[in-house]
C-alpha cells in the first residue's frame, strides 16, 4: 500500500502533517489486506462458492490479527495510541 502523490509512490506517508512511523504503516498495510480479503470473501459468498468464501474469510482474520498485534507493539513502544 502506497500513498501516490504527483504520480509517484510515496512510502513515507503522513497523517496530519506528521510522518507515519514504519510500524504504523505496516499495521495499516495489514488492515488493508484484511479488508481486501473480507471483500473477496463476500463476493465468493454471494456467488455461492462457500469454500473460497471461508478461505478468504480466514485470511482476513489472519491479516486483522496481525494488524492488531503490530498496532499493540507500536503502542507499547511509543505510548502514543490512545484508547477509543
Amino acid at each position: 500500500m502506497y500513498l501516490v502523490q504527483g504520480g509517484k509512490k510515496d512510502t513515507h506517508a503522513s497523517i496530519g502533517g506528521q510522518p507515519m512511523h514504519e510500524e504504523h504503516w505496516k499495521a495499516a498495510q495489514q488492515h488493508e489486506l484484511a479488508a481486501r480479503s473480507h471483500r473477496t470473501a463476500a463476493e465468493h459468498n454471494e456467488k455461492g462458492d462457500l469454500t473460497a468464501a471461508v478461505w478468504h474469510s480466514e485470511r482476513a482474520m489472519e491479516y486483522s490479527d496481525h494488524a492488531y498485534k503490530l498496532a499493540k507493539e507500536t503502542e507499547n513502544k511509543s505510548g502514543e495510541i490512545e484508547r477509543l
